[in-house]
């Protein structure tokens, strides 16, 4: 663990934060469980063997989530430093980005505290769980440090509203501008969460107005999951499939495993000569 987290995040001071792949696997999340499907990962050499095969299957990167003995979702620097460091060694050109979803359950304090403790390369937070009942002097210190520190943050927004807040953010100086990365959410909100490739336009429309030079990527609920992120990617931006999100084919069929389903967005990628090997 130790050898994976940077003893001194000064090192990176001043220099470019990396992008984020252009297709990322999220094999787990917080809320489902093996009753939701039985090749769901739960324990660290599951979500260890299921990245592996994810990146043999074209997947980029890792979204974490880590869980209990019970099976819970966690913010446990213990084991996601255990995590780290088993893909650090097993597949150590795999990008790995923890989350810090909080679940009702985790304080933004809480939320902080982990990444400032596991000092992680990439993490991603949700910007309404960040911010609720926090000055902005709390929340400029800390985004502030996790820039100078070199940890590429994602910002999850789940409506094109919150766009427009963190825009206000970014103008005020609380987040940084420099290597921005945020993550739109379609249909998280919406009746059964089904996506649609439709939900993407307001995103789109506010983007130019709100951070035009952003790094962007999509995940999206149900069947039509891998449609919306082809189209996200034809559009410029990024996917991030998996079970976190959704178990189904695009035939509707239930994908045997995580891989089966970035194999299919590989596979229709690759087909409309949408995947950037460089990324």
């Amino acid at each position: 663990m130790s050898e994976y987290l940077r003893a001194d995040p000064t090192l990176n001071m001043g220099s470019p934060i990396p992008r984020l792949p252009q297709v990322m696997v999220a094999p787990n999340g917080a809320k489902r469980s093996r009753l939701d499907h039985p090749a769901l990962p739960v324990g660290l050499e599951e979500i260890v063997s299921t990245a592996l095969a994810c990146q043999e299957a074209g997947a980029g990167g890792l979204h974490a989530h880590v869980r209990d003995d019970q099976g819970a979702h966690v913010l446990d620097v213990g084991l996601y430093g255990e995590l780290l460091a088993e893909l650090h060694h097993r597949a150590p050109d795999l990008v790995v980005q923890v989350t810090t979803e909080a679940v009702g359950r985790y304080t933004p304090q809480q939320q902080r505290a982990l990444v400032q403790t596991l000092r992680p390369s990439f993490v991603s937070i949700a910007l309404r769980e960040m911010v609720v009942g926090e000055t902005e002097h709390r929340l400029r210190s800390f985004y502030h440090w996790a820039q100078d520190a070199g940890i590429g943050v994602q910002h999850i927004l789940y409506a094109p509203e919150e766009m427009m807040q963190l825009a206000d953010y970014i103008k005020t100086g609380v987040i940084p501008a420099q290597d921005l990365e945020v993550l739109f959410v379609l249909g998280r909100y919406t009746a059964g969460q089904q996506s649609n490739t439709a939900d993407l336009k307001p995103f789109l429309k506010l983007k130019p107005q709100c951070f035009e030079q952003a790094d962007w990527t999509l995940c999206a609920f149900g069947q039509e999951e891998t449609a919306c992120l082809v189209e996200a990617v034809r559009r410029g931006g990024k996917a991030r499939i998996g079970f976190e999100n959704n178990l189904l084919n695009r035939d509707g069929s239930v994908a045997v495993d995580n891989a089966a389903r970035v194999r299919e967005l590989v596979a229709e990628l690759q087909r409309q000569w949408l995947l950037d090997p460089e990324k």
